[in-house]
């Protein structure tokens, strides 16, 4: 089974394939980078239509059974503000969709990236940690390590997959 995940961030392909590998055994996953189509820093929906650009994307960049996209942004829910990664799975004709645990960030954080900045390089500057999305990420920092972003986002890429193990349930 080959897989292409629509980014190059090791800790999306790695979590992609830890998912796919322990769900259908044998696969080669491919970390390409392709356009979500949305803001660098997404918030609400446009951080579900980011991972299904990017699944399509990935779909369409070669011969491959599935496009994974994987987007992480902020959504308002009731006054706070949480980040949520979301994983859109696509095989060609139907597309599947999953998220991850949602977390709050600091609010002097928070005031930056709502500001206009990216959670990454706030995150990297308030931590000092360089490339910190492409490491333990936010979370593992916020966590003290408890966390990390490679298991956030693997949340979300085998909630993207639930209906495909019971695709008799689903209807697509």
């Amino acid at each position: 089974m080959r897989i292409a995940v629509g980014t190059n961030n090791p800790v999306k392909v790695n979590a992609a394939e830890n998912v796919f590998s322990s769900v259908f055994g044998d696969v080669t996953v491919d970390g390409i980078n392709v356009p979500s189509g949305v803001p660098s820093q997404p918030f609400g929906n446009d951080t579900v239509k980011g991972a299904m650009n990017r699944a399509k994307n990935a779909y369409e960049s070669g011969r491959y059974d599935y496009g994974v996209g994987i987007e992480a942004g902020l959504f308002d829910i009731e006054g706070y503000v949480i980040d949520v990664q979301y994983c859109a799975i696509f095989d060609g004709q139907w597309t599947t969709i999953g998220c991850g645990s949602g977390f709050e960030y600091p609010s002097l954080v928070l005031d930056e990236v709502l500001s206009g900045k990216e959670v990454g390089e706030v995150m990297s500057k308030f931590t000092g940690i360089d490339d910190l999305g492409k490491k333990m990420g936010a979370i593992g920092y916020l966590s003290n390590g408890m966390l990390d972003r490679t298991r956030l986002t693997e949340q979300s890429v085998f909630m993207a997959l639930i209906p495909r193990m019971n695709k008799e349930l689903y209807k697509h």
